[in-house]
């Protein structure tokens, strides 16, 4: 289904520290206003299955042990971006994180005469996000997953994407979202944030 060109665009960044949900929220969202969710984890994995030269890139960087920088993060992102169900409209998860990709996709979509919409902010305590991920770590069987690396995971998440929300909220499109409830009471919240700048699905 493709959103007709009278319908508001519905270009959209969902935000929030690991344990906020926002992987589950964003594909309700997603699925309300019939826009693809663009996850970098997925985009990444994608190119590298279909063996894309960027995919390539990508499987090198990981396999020897180092992140994927900015630049090619960027160009894959914007190679999703171009793909035609992503022309009316879409919702990032994981993308942009820092300040230097925020610059990147402002260039892209400045270049297409397009600009983000609305950014859903799911706020959630601390103590909450690390009571959450313990209890899927062991839930799923990771030890890895010590309070301690916790903690550290949203430490480097509040150190360099709280800069990227103050950005957005000096343009006025951030929307912050009580992330603690029923998912259902949670996508309400959303539904009304987005519906109170015409988004609609």
């Amino acid at each position: 289904m493709t959103r007709s060109a009278d319908l508001p665009s519905a270009r959209l960044l969902i935000v929030g520290p690991q344990g906020s949900g926002k992987g589950t929220q964003g594909v309700r969202v997603g699925e309300a206003l019939s826009i693809p969710v663009i996850s970098t984890g997925d985009v990444f994995r994608a190119n590298v299955s279909a063996g894309t030269p960027l995919g390539q890139q990508v499987k090198a960087i990981i396999e020897a042990g180092d992140l994927v920088p900015d630049s090619l993060t960027s160009e894959i992102v914007r190679d999703r971006l171009t793909q035609d169900d992503a022309s009316n409209g879409f919702l990032l998860d994981g993308y942009p994180r820092n300040l230097g990709q925020v610059g990147d996709l402002d260039a892209f979509l400045e270049g297409r005469g397009e600009a983000l919409d609305a950014v859903i902010e799911l706020s959630v305590p601390r103590d909450e996000s690390i009571a959450r991920l313990s209890q899927r770590a062991i839930e799923q069987g990771r030890t890895d997953d010590t309070e301690e690396v916790i903690a550290n995971r949203l430490a480097i998440y509040e150190r360099e994407t709280a800069p990227i929300l103050d950005v957005y909220r000096e343009r006025g499109i951030v929307d912050a979202i009580d992330g603690v409830g029923s998912l259902d009471e949670i996508a309400a919240r959303i539904a009304a944030a987005l519906a109170a700048r015409g988004i609609t699905g």
